[in-house]
Parts: C-alpha cells; sequence; structure tokens
C-alpha cells in the first residue's frame, strides 16, 4: 500500500511541477526535494524522469479515451459538442506541460512519439464519427470529407491552444495563462462548425454557444 501511495505522489508532484515550472526546468531532484524523499526513493518507483513523464501521458490519454465516446442508445445532440469540449479542455488544462512542451518531449523519447501518433489517430477518428453522428442527427450538413477537415482543424486548434496563449500573452502575463482562458478556445473550436449548422438547429446551437462561452477581447489582438 505504501508503495502505491508513494507511486502516485511522485506522479502528481511531478505533475504540478511540470505544469507550473514547464517539463525542462524540473529534474528529478526537484521532484524528490519537493516529495521531501531520497532520489533514491524516487528511483525505486521510476528509473527516470522520462518514465514519469510516459506515465502521465497514460493518464492523460485515459482521460481523454474515455471523453470520446458516442451515445449508445440515442442520436447525437447540440449539448454533446458542450460536453465534449469542456471535457477536453480540462483534461488539457490538467496536463497542460504536455502540449506546451510537446515537440522537445517526443523528440526526446521515440517510444512516446509512437505512443502519441497513434493516440492522435484515436482521437481524430473519434472526432470523425462524432461530427458524422451529428450530421446524421440533422445538425451539421457536411459530408465524410469535411468532417475529416473540421476534425483536423479542431484537433490541432486544441493542442496548439496552450502555446497559442504563451505566444501571443504580453511578456508580464504570459506566466499567468490561467483555466478562464479556455473559454476562449472552446469558441474557437466550435465557430469551426458554424458554416456546416443547418437552419433547424441554428438558432439553437448559436445560443449554446452563447451560453458556453463567449469570445474573449484578447483574441481580437488588442492585446495591451
Amino acid at each position: 500500500m505504501n508503495t502505491v501511495k508513494t507511486r502516485d505522489r511522485i506522479l502528481q508532484t511531478s505533475l504540478d511541477l511540470f505544469n507550473d515550472q514547464g517539463e525542462r526546468a524540473v529534474t528529478t531532484n526537484h521532484i524528490a526535494a519537493a516529495m521531501n524523499i531520497s532520489t533514491g526513493n524516487l528511483y525505486y518507483h521510476f528509473r527516470n524522469k522520462r518514465e514519469i513523464i510516459s506515465e502521465l501521458f497514460r493518464a492523460y490519454e485515459n482521460r481523454v479515451r474515455g471523453v470520446l465516446n458516442l451515445p449508445e442508445e440515442r442520436s447525437a445532440q447540440i449539448t454533446d459538442m458542450q460536453f465534449y469540449l469542456t471535457e477536453i479542455f480540462r483534461g488539457l488544462w490538467e496536463y497542460r506541460f504536455l502540449h506546451r512542451d510537446l515537440e522537445t518531449l517526443l523528440l526526446a523519447d521515440p517510444q512516446l512519439h509512437e505512443d502519441y501518433r497513434n493516440f492522435y489517430r484515436y482521437c481524430l477518428g473519434q472526432a470523425q464519427s462524432i461530427l458524422m453522428a451529428l450530421d446524421q442527427a440533422g445538425i451539421i450538413r457536411a459530408d465524410r470529407e469535411a468532417c475529416e477537415d473540421l476534425a483536423l482543424n479542431a484537433w490541432i486548434m486544441i493542442t496548439s491552444w496552450f502555446s497559442f496563449l504563451h505566444c501571443t500573452q504580453p511578456l508580464t502575463t504570459a506566466s499567468g495563462v490561467s483555466e478562464s482562458m479556455l473559454e476562449g478556445g472552446i469558441y474557437q473550436v466550435l465557430s469551426l462548425g458554424k458554416p456546416y449548422l443547418t437552419e433547424t438547429y441554428r438558432e439553437a446551437a448559436l445560443a449554446l454557444i452563447a451560453e458556453v462561452t463567449t469570445r474573449p477581447d484578447w483574441l481580437d489582438g488588442r492585446m495591451s
């Protein structure tokens, strides 16, 4: 039992430090010091930082896989998009270091790179299925090619959102990117689907978008 608890504490402490300081700024010595344990104790559970990162990625992957499921006993509904995006962006926030430092992480670990590619293919396929289900329900009108394009564009926007925030905020506030800024990402992803809304559902869909999130002022480029 103690072994399990210590391992879980290492993962949670590592996640907190990676998110707050960036993965490259955190060593196993920093993690052990934050936990008040020896590095030997940490290495008993994980041989190196790469193993910790791989475990955190698996936890993030499992979280996303648990979200991207089609309803089994009903047709797709407008509110499904709210659920999917809210949960996806919450996961993005909880494991924000992954996509903020993604290129460096993948270049350093070929196995993680392959695991991420498989994860990407899964997410893209599920997103396409969800969009096709919305088409079948008459909420949007999009053929298979359009659904594929929408899914890919949504993926690019979601996974690059935190990089976008860090690169476009003033230097004085770049380190202050907050969870509330997720709204901007949710709005932008939802906006991708506006041209595909059917007349039957357009008013209800736009009302939902307005209820869920609003377009932040700083997306207009008026950042001071």
